[in-house]
């Protein structure tokens, strides 16, 4: 079997520094170009690293070249509307544009269940969904989608990802359990969500694998949600959380607590964290052939460290 050449984009980031790990581990031999803005100092898990910005065409101009597979992992989730057009958008535009005129093979672009919009969702999959983003970042990475789906390339849209490097995720349970202290009506509300190791291994799978190429969108987290009341026991018990969760709070209280206390999740991200979003998600490991693992609530351990550390800081 030939050597894969795989260029690997956001490299430094949350998932594409477990993804550049995967790699190592999966395919030793396999030829890697780590993309991002800021390079490490030294190389890192073999790759060659080279400087490239999303918001900057010029910047990946021959970055594919010679590549096998691209593996699109670099992304902005903030507030400014312009740069997520920039980046998720126009920069995800620009990227597939070169890597198709390198003649690049296979094309993996992640994405997030975001695009999705407001729930409730409750295990449906791809094709009895409609988009509705609600945010300029959801919104833009939904718009990026289509040059990858145009160049016949694969689209992953994950759910909730957590571990340690997680700014985003537990850190909004944590700002959000100390302005509403309670159970959240119920805590029944489901959510899909994945270990980052465990997205590293599917998007590792994909990108190494020799069968026929996979194209189109698949969901990319663990196939079983998570249940609410489960997911801040399980906080708890790694002293992430102050406590379990000692009474329960109807959803409307839970929204007054929550506009009463200050912080930095707004009330459509603590609907997201704390109702019903999750989609089926079986097909990309099957394709993948790859086993999903026990679930994220079992990995919890190696980054309960970071998450204490961090507790509920605005990722912003």
């Amino acid at each position: 079997m030939s050597t894969r050449r795989i260029v690997v984009t956001g490299a430094t980031g949350f998932v594409g520094s477990a993804v550049l790990r995967r790699l190592a581990v999966q395919d030793p031999q396999a030829q890697v170009r780590a993309a991002s803005r800021t390079p490490p100092p030294a190389a890192a898990y073999g790759a060659r690293w080279v400087d490239a910005d999303l918001a900057d065409g010029r910047s990946l101009h021959g970055i594919c070249d010679g590549a096998d597979v691209l593996l699109s992992l670099a992304s902005y989730v903030g507030p400014d509307a312009g740069r997520c057009a920039a980046v998720n958008s126009a920069g995800i535009t620009a990227l597939v544009a070169e890597a198709r005129r390198a003649g690049v093979g296979r094309i993996v672009h992640l994405s997030t269940c975001a695009v999705y919009g407001p729930g409730p969702h409750r295990g449906q999959d791809i094709g009895a969904l409609t988009p509705a983003p609600v945010s300029a970042a959801s919104a833009a990475r939904l718009a990026g989608e289509a040059p990858v789906l145009d160049a016949g390339g694969l689209v992953l849209r994950a759910g909730l990802v957590l571990g340690k490097g997680d700014r985003w995720a537990v850190p909004a349970l944590v700002d959000a359990f100390r302005r509403v202290p309670a159970q959240w009506d119920g805590g029944e509300g489901t959510a899909s969500f994945v270990d980052v190791d465990d997205l590293a291994r599917l998007i590792a799978a994909f990108a190494l694998a020799t069968a026929a190429d996979a194209g189109g969108v698949l969901h990319a987290h663990h196939p079983e949600p998570v249940r609410n009341r489960d997911l801040m026991e399980a906080l708890a018990g790694h002293r992430i959380l102050p406590a379990r969760p000692a009474t329960d709070w109807s959803w409307r209280r839970c929204l007054d607590a929550l506009a009463a206390t200050p912080g930095w999740v707004s009330e459509r991200q603590f609907t997201l964290l704390a109702r019903d979003h999750w989609y089926r998600a079986d097909a990309a490991w099957e394709l993948a052939g790859t086993a999903p693992g026990p679930g994220p609530l079992s990995r919890l351990g190696p980054a309960a460290q970071w998450y204490r550390e961090r507790g509920g800081v605005d990722p912003g």
